[in-house]
Order: C-alpha cells, then sequence, then structure tokens
C-alpha cells in the first residue's frame, strides 16, 4: 500500500511539472538558487537537491543551509540530510569527508521521478541524492582509523551531492595515490552491485570455479555496473558474453565477446555463442530482456536482475520530464512484465533473483566484505575505474540528460 501511493504521488507531481512547464510555458529556475556559493567553506557546504518529482528543473544547488549532509542510514544521530555544523567532537564510528566528487547514477535520476522507494522511504522530499563519493577527510574520530589528510573513497545512503558529508567509516576505504578522484567516485556502488550481483550468481566468493559451465551473459555490458561485472565475473574464471546497444561501445566493452543489438539481433547470437545455455545472466534491461534472459538459462542457471531500465523513458534533451504519455509506455510496459514459473524453474533448475543495495543499510558486514574486496583488486591493479566523463557542479543537470540518453559509455562524475 505504502509503494502505490508513493507511486501514486510522483504520477501526480510529474503530470503537474510536465503541465506547468510544458502547457503553461513557465520557466524552470536556474540551478543555483539566490546566494547560492559553489565555493566550500569552513562554517558550511554546498549541495544540490531534489526538492520534489519532475524534470531536471527539480534539481536545485544551495550552499549557506548546513554544513554537511549525511545518508539516510544516520539520519536520526544528525537530525536529518542536512547537518548543523558539530559542536565538539565527533560521534565514536565517524568521519567528514570534504568531498571532490560524485558520480551520477541511474538511481539518481530515478529518484528525481519519484520512482525509487528507498529515497521515498527513508528521506521524502526535499532530497540530497548520491551514492558514490571520493575526497579528504577533515575530521575523524580516534576509532575511525582515519586521520586528517587521508584521500579516501566511498558511498553514502544519499546525500553524495555535496562538498562535504558525515559518513560512517566503514563505508569508506583509503584511495591509491595513482586513483584520481574522478575514477575513485566512479567505482563504490556499481563494484558493489556487480560484487553482489557475482555472490547472487554463486560466481563470488569462491577459491575455484564451481560447475562445468562458465558462461555468463551481461546486459548493458559498456556501462558502469557492466563495466565491473565483465571485470568481476573474469577475475571469477568466467568466459563473459556482454550486450551493448550502439557500435560506438564495443570497443569499450570489457567482456571476452561483444554482441551489438543495434546491427544483429542479441537473443539468437547470445544463443550461438552458448549453445548450452548460460551459468548466469545480468540483466538491469527489465521487460525488454527479461523474458529471452531467463530462456537462455542453462541448468543450475540464475538471472540476476538489478534493474528495469528499458521500463524508463529515454529522455535526451529538454527538462527530462515524464509526460502523462510516458507514464502511459510504463504502465503497459509493467503489464508486459514475465512472470516465472516456480515449477517450471523447479524442474529446469533455474532461478530469479532481484536486489536493491539501496535498502542494504543494516547488511554491515556484507558491505564490509565488498569494500575490502574492492580495496585488494583495485591496489592489485587486477580491476580498473570504468571510462570517466565528468561535468562541473554547474552541469549536473547536463549529466542527468546525458545519462538518460542511453549513448553514455562508463561512469558521469561531477567534480567539485
Amino acid at each position: 500500500t505504502e509503494v502505490l501511493w508513493h507511486q501514486v504521488q510522483a504520477l501526480t507531481m510529474n503530470i503537474w511539472i510536465w503541465f506547468v512547464r510544458a502547457v503553461l510555458r513557465v520557466k524552470p529556475p536556474e540551478l543555483l538558487g539566490p546566494g547560492c556559493d559553489t565555493q566550500h567553506s569552513e562554517d558550511s557546504c554546498c549541495f544540490v537537491e531534489i526538492l520534489n518529482a519532475g524534470g531536471v528543473d527539480q534539481l536545485r544547488a544551495s550552499s549557506g543551509k548546513c554544513w554537511a549532509t549525511c545518508g539516510y542510514n544516520i539520519m536520526k544521530e544528525f537530525g536529518g540530510q542536512l547537518v548543523p555544523q558539530l559542536k565538539g567532537a565527533l560521534p565514536p564510528g565517524f568521519v567528514v569527508v570534504r568531498n571532490k566528487a560524485f558520480s551520477i547514477n541511474y538511481a539518481d535520476v530515478c529518484i528525481r521521478w519519484g520512482l525509487y522507494e528507498s529515497a521515498l522511504k527513508y528521506v521524502g522530499w526535499p532530497i540530497v541524492p548520491g551514492f558514490d563519493i571520493a575526497g579528504v577527510i577533515e575530521a575523524a574520530s580516534e576509532e575511525s582509523g582515519y586521520a586528517e589528510g587521508d584521500r579516501v573513497f566511498g558511498c553514502s545512503l544519499f546525500g553524495g551531492y555535496s562538498s562535504r558529508l558525515v559518513v560512517p567509516s566503514r563505508q569508506i576505504m583509503r584511495a591509491p595515490a595513482s586513483l584520481t578522484f574522478e575514477a575513485a567516485a566512479s567505482l563504490p556502488a556499481v563494484a558493489a552491485t556487480a560484487l553482489h550481483a557475482a555472490h547472487l550468481a554463486g560466481l563470488w566468493p569462491q577459491e575455484g570455479f564451481i560447475g562445468s559451465n562458465r558462461d555468463v551473459l551481461v546486459h548493458s555490458a559498456a556501462g558502469g555496473v557492466g563495466d565491473l561485472l565483465c571485470q568481476v565475473l573474469q577475475l571469477c574464471g568466467a568466459r563473459v558474453v556482454g550486450v551493448v546497444g550502439q557500435a560506438s561501445k564495443v570497443s569499450s566493452c570489457k567482456a571476452n565477446d561483444t554482441i551489438d543489438k543495434s546491427s544483429e539481433a542479441w537473443a539468437p547470437a547470445a544463443k550461438r555463442l552458448a549453445p548450452e545455455g548460460y551459468r548466469a545472466v545480468f540483466d538491469a534491461n527489465g521487460v525488454g530482456t527479461l523474458a529471452d534472459s531467463y530462456s537462455l538459462l542453462g541448468r543450475n542457471g540464475r538471472l540476476v536482475v538489478y534493474g528495469f531500465h528499458s521500463n524508463l523513458p529515454r529522455v535526451d534533451s529538454g527538462l527530462g520530464l515524464l509526460s502523462p504519455f510516458s507514464w502511459l509506455r510504463m504502465s503497459i510496459g509493467l503489464l508486459r512484465t514475465p512472470s516465472f514459473d516456480p515449477m517450471d524453474m523447479t524442474l529446469q533448475s533455474k532461478a530469479v533473483l532481484g536486489f536493491n543495495l539501496s535498502f542494504f543499510a543494516e547488511e554491515i558486514e556484507m558491505m564490509e566484505r565488498y569494500f575490502s574486496q574492492l580495496g585488494e583488486w583495485i591496489a592489485s591493479g587486477k580491476i580498473a575505474a570504468p571510462p570517466v566523463r565528468t561535468f562541473a557542479l554547474q552541469d549536473v543537470r547536463n549529466a542527468h540528460t546525458a545519462l538518460t540518453s542511453g549513448r553514455t559509455v562508463g561512469k558521469l562524475v561531477v567534480t567539485l
């Protein structure tokens, strides 16, 4: 019931904003609010918040309202996402990060459209979005294991679009000197997603590859998560077949074999490359590919679902609004979403698994394990950051538009 109510609210606000901008032709406000200073200062931070569900016009930069921001999992300790200047020492286990870069994830766009349940459930409107951060420690509690000046990167459960954050020390790790802040900010969320997906598929952690089938299929293999999945799965001993949507993305794909679905039907091509079926298929597309992905599984195969991008519109210009027609298309897409028969799954030894890491605030041991593995692989050079395209803070709206165009490769990062 709560989820349905949230979607009714999102529908109402999106259509209202669409009516105001597209029909009444009311000019959207500038990104930088009155008196907004994008320069970081000792007593305040600059941050970008989403005021309500709608287009990129709902992104608004502010300064002087708070000293720092934080994620939803520690809002009780600090009175909300906007943290006032602290009096006295930091609570045990916390650090203050002077943020130098944050990445743009598709989840941020879904938050802006009002379609991201954890954001609505734990924060509401307005919200400072953002998961990935990279910067320098400004202050640290004695128990944190960090000191002022340490270069770090990690995750915040929202709040990342900010020049200063308070985060639990368990959610960050040291950044090697060879890793730029931009590259570091591109990694945490996509790497954790890739590791959890590989874990659900039974491919990590393993001392040795278990099972005879080593073939796996990755959709959107040139995107942020797809790039890391290709690397992680190969480290796990798998042969990776990647699917990309444009010929221009083939060269950047790190899979062993790449299918360009703009030039050939991807499902028959995938079948030719693995006639016995796949050990795992990793699908963030949703209704457009789920049925075929399931049919391509071999015995003991697992379909791992972590997104529904094909259910959502591509927007490469304007304000990125969800019009009434967009909602109608999404509704039709939901009706076309396949269901999976438990009897069939049992007889064919197949499984379907899904997840959303933004709900994993209490999975402390799990996330620490993922960060530890990520840090080890980065330090040893076994994985590399995905291709990064950078934006200035003033261009964060353009970054959102670029991400929803479907033409980007790797990760989009905003520098501060």
